[in-house]
């Protein structure tokens, strides 16, 4: 990866915030489903067909996370053609990426593929507390930036799936929904407390 490669400074910083520090989730009774009410208001006040395609595309994550299906690029590019109301799953980026205005660049190299999913299987790792994994992934997501168009919500998708396989449902999902940035390991590790924090609370 070259200078200015935003995926490089993600991958520093993935290696050096401080995961371990995210709130230990506990398991509470079925309460409201977070994802699928932003769905179900603020995304469907704005935009119906956008909100249909995500609920579509959470039910097949659900499913998924019930399965303990092995997560990786394949699996979520089949969550993506819900997403995007492809006829077939979207293929990996064939360049690199930008996000931000132009402000980060993500590189794209012959090993990237096989580096996002080594990242995804982390996703089972106990090594660290499963706040902590939940964020790291949805910022693999991110900052790997796989997919040509929807990758916010793919990130968002793979976050409520890593929580959904260990039977943790978040009530609110609308505080994530903030811009987060390659080179910010504090940023990174505010995540993993978030997470952290919106899993203990019950409405």
């Amino acid at each position: 990866m070259t200078a200015g490669d935003s995926l490089s400074a993600w991958m520093r910083v993935r290696r050096e915030a401080d995961w371990h520090s995210a709130p230990v989730l506990g398991h509470h009774p079925p309460g409201r489903d977070g994802f699928r009410s932003w769905c179900e208001g603020p995304v469907r006040r704005r935009d119906p067909v956008r909100a249909e395609r995500l609920l579509a595309a959470y039910g097949v994550a659900r499913e998924d996370a019930a399965r303990r299906t092995a997560l990786d690029f394949a699996l979520l590019a089949r969550w993506q053609s819900h997403v995007l109301a492809a006829p077939e799953p979207p293929r990996f980026r064939a360049g690199d990426a930008w996000a931000k205005g132009g402000r980060e660049r993500y590189g794209l190299t012959s090993r990237t593929r096989a580096d996002f999913d080594a990242c995804l299987h982390e996703t089972t790792d106990p090594e660290h507390p499963l706040a902590a994994r939940a964020a790291r992934a949805c910022l693999d997501v991110a900052f790997f930036h796989p997919f040509a168009d929807g990758n916010a919500r793919a990130a968002l998708l793979t976050l409520v799936h890593v929580l959904a396989r260990e039977g943790i449902v978040l009530p609110e999902v609308g505080p994530l929904q903030t811009t987060r940035y390659a080179d910010d390991p504090a940023g990174a590790a505010d995540l993993a407390v978030l997470i952290g924090v919106l899993g203990r609370h019950r409405p």
